[in-house]
Protein backbone atom coordinates (compact mmCIF):
# COMPACT_ATOMS: atom_id res chain seq x y z
CA UNK A 1 0.00 0.00 0.00
CA UNK A 2 1.75 3.32 -0.79
CA UNK A 3 1.11 5.60 1.77
CA UNK A 4 3.61 8.29 0.22
CA UNK A 5 5.92 9.92 -2.20
CA UNK A 6 9.49 11.64 -2.46
CA UNK A 7 10.40 14.21 -4.88
CA UNK A 8 13.69 15.11 -5.94
CA UNK A 9 13.57 18.75 -6.00
CA UNK A 10 16.52 20.87 -6.91
CA UNK A 11 18.85 17.79 -5.15
CA UNK A 12 16.65 17.54 -2.17
CA UNK A 13 14.26 14.59 -1.38
CA UNK A 14 11.37 16.21 0.32
CA UNK A 15 7.81 14.51 0.48
CA UNK A 16 5.16 13.61 2.25
CA UNK A 17 3.59 10.11 4.26
CA UNK A 18 -0.43 10.14 5.25
CA UNK A 19 -2.08 7.12 6.51
CA UNK A 20 -5.56 6.73 8.46
CA UNK A 21 -3.65 7.85 11.59
CA UNK A 22 -0.35 9.38 10.62
CA UNK A 23 -0.05 13.00 9.09
CA UNK A 24 3.66 13.65 8.28
CA UNK A 25 3.03 16.89 4.95
CA UNK A 26 6.80 17.21 5.43
CA UNK A 27 9.17 14.80 5.36
CA UNK A 28 13.05 14.77 4.22
CA UNK A 29 15.78 12.44 3.34
CA UNK A 30 19.02 13.57 4.57
CA UNK A 31 22.15 11.24 2.92
CA UNK A 32 24.49 10.16 5.76
CA UNK A 33 27.69 10.46 5.64
CA UNK A 34 29.78 7.22 6.96
CA UNK A 35 32.18 5.19 6.70
CA UNK A 36 30.23 2.11 8.44
CA UNK A 37 28.99 -0.90 5.89
CA UNK A 38 26.09 -0.78 8.72
CA UNK A 39 25.31 2.75 9.03
CA UNK A 40 21.89 3.83 7.14
CA UNK A 41 21.83 5.50 3.50
CA UNK A 42 19.80 7.88 4.52
CA UNK A 43 17.73 9.92 7.62
CA UNK A 44 14.15 10.28 7.80
CA UNK A 45 13.22 13.79 8.61
CA UNK A 46 10.29 15.67 9.61
CA UNK A 47 8.96 18.84 10.59
CA UNK A 48 8.38 19.11 14.69
CA UNK A 49 5.71 21.37 16.06
CA UNK A 50 7.83 24.06 16.39
CA UNK A 51 8.73 24.01 13.04
CA UNK A 52 12.48 22.28 13.65
CA UNK A 53 13.74 19.72 12.12
CA UNK A 54 13.89 16.36 13.76
CA UNK A 55 15.11 12.55 12.88
CA UNK A 56 11.70 10.26 13.12
CA UNK A 57 13.64 7.12 11.15
CA UNK A 58 16.29 5.80 8.75
CA UNK A 59 16.68 3.66 5.59
CA UNK A 60 19.14 1.15 4.91
CA UNK A 61 19.62 -0.05 0.96
CA UNK A 62 17.83 -3.19 0.15
CA UNK A 63 17.11 -5.69 -2.96
CA UNK A 64 14.14 -7.46 -3.53
CA UNK A 65 15.10 -11.50 -3.45
CA UNK A 66 13.07 -12.52 -6.42
CA UNK A 67 14.05 -9.68 -8.62
CA UNK A 68 16.86 -7.71 -7.34
CA UNK A 69 15.61 -4.75 -7.78
CA UNK A 70 16.80 -2.14 -5.36
CA UNK A 71 15.07 0.08 -2.62
CA UNK A 72 15.37 1.28 0.70
CA UNK A 73 13.96 -0.24 3.49
CA UNK A 74 13.73 1.44 7.56
CA UNK A 75 11.28 2.79 9.92
CA UNK A 76 9.11 5.66 10.75
CA UNK A 77 9.70 6.11 14.65
CA UNK A 78 8.02 8.64 17.20
CA UNK A 79 7.49 8.65 21.19
CA UNK A 80 3.66 9.63 19.93
CA UNK A 81 3.24 6.37 17.69
CA UNK A 82 2.33 3.18 19.34
CA UNK A 83 4.89 1.11 17.07
CA UNK A 84 7.68 1.45 14.20
CA UNK A 85 5.87 2.20 11.02
CA UNK A 86 7.61 0.31 8.46
CA UNK A 87 8.40 1.43 5.11
CA UNK A 88 9.86 0.92 1.81
CA UNK A 89 11.14 3.54 -0.81
CA UNK A 90 11.10 2.35 -4.39
CA UNK A 91 12.94 4.40 -7.29
CA UNK A 92 10.88 6.41 -9.61
CA UNK A 93 11.80 7.79 -12.77
CA UNK A 94 12.17 11.52 -11.79
CA UNK A 95 14.52 10.55 -9.25
CA UNK A 96 12.30 10.68 -6.32
CA UNK A 97 10.73 7.59 -4.57
CA UNK A 98 7.11 6.12 -4.02
CA UNK A 99 6.16 5.10 -0.07
CA UNK A 100 5.25 2.06 0.51
CA UNK A 101 3.70 0.44 3.63
CA UNK A 102 5.49 -2.72 4.40
CA UNK A 103 3.48 -5.48 6.92
CA UNK A 104 6.02 -7.45 9.24
CA UNK A 105 5.85 -11.17 8.59
CA UNK A 106 5.81 -13.69 11.51
CA UNK A 107 9.09 -16.47 11.05
CA UNK A 108 7.83 -19.25 10.93
CA UNK A 109 10.97 -21.28 12.24
CA UNK A 110 10.82 -18.90 15.54
CA UNK A 111 7.18 -19.43 16.70
CA UNK A 112 6.38 -15.78 16.14
CA UNK A 113 8.89 -13.03 15.89
CA UNK A 114 9.26 -10.97 12.48
CA UNK A 115 11.15 -11.35 9.28
CA UNK A 116 10.84 -13.61 6.08
CA UNK A 117 7.64 -15.69 6.49
CA UNK A 118 7.84 -19.42 5.64
CA UNK A 119 3.83 -19.42 5.26
CA UNK A 120 1.18 -17.02 3.67
CA UNK A 121 -1.08 -14.82 5.59
CA UNK A 122 -3.84 -17.66 4.24
CA UNK A 123 -1.84 -20.84 5.72
CA UNK A 124 -1.64 -19.05 9.57
CA UNK A 125 -5.77 -19.36 10.19
CA UNK A 126 -7.92 -17.73 11.83
CA UNK A 127 -6.30 -15.66 15.63
CA UNK A 128 -8.29 -13.56 17.58
CA UNK A 129 -11.25 -13.31 15.88
CA UNK A 130 -13.01 -16.78 15.45
CA UNK A 131 -14.60 -18.19 12.64
CA UNK A 132 -16.82 -16.44 10.77
CA UNK A 133 -20.46 -15.73 10.82
CA UNK A 134 -21.29 -15.58 7.50
CA UNK A 135 -23.09 -18.24 5.82
CA UNK A 136 -22.39 -19.08 1.87
CA UNK A 137 -25.30 -17.30 0.61
CA UNK A 138 -24.55 -13.91 3.23
CA UNK A 139 -27.23 -14.95 5.76
CA UNK A 140 -26.07 -14.70 9.63
CA UNK A 141 -25.48 -17.94 11.32
CA UNK A 142 -24.39 -19.48 14.40
CA UNK A 143 -26.19 -16.61 16.69
CA UNK A 144 -29.60 -16.93 17.09
CA UNK A 145 -30.05 -15.39 20.15
CA UNK A 146 -30.52 -11.58 19.02
CA UNK A 147 -33.87 -10.75 20.82
CA UNK A 148 -35.13 -7.67 19.16
CA UNK A 149 -38.06 -6.64 21.60
CA UNK A 150 -35.43 -5.88 24.48
CA UNK A 151 -35.46 -1.78 24.84
CA UNK A 152 -32.83 0.29 24.75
Amino acid sequence: MNIGEIQNVNGRLTGSIATRTIDLPRIGLRKVESMSDRAPLYEILTLNVARRWVQIGALWEAASKKTGEAFLAGSVDDPGLPEPLPVALFPTEDGGYTIAWRRETLRAEFNGGFGASQRSYDERGQSGFGESTAGADGSLMGRNDLNDEVPY
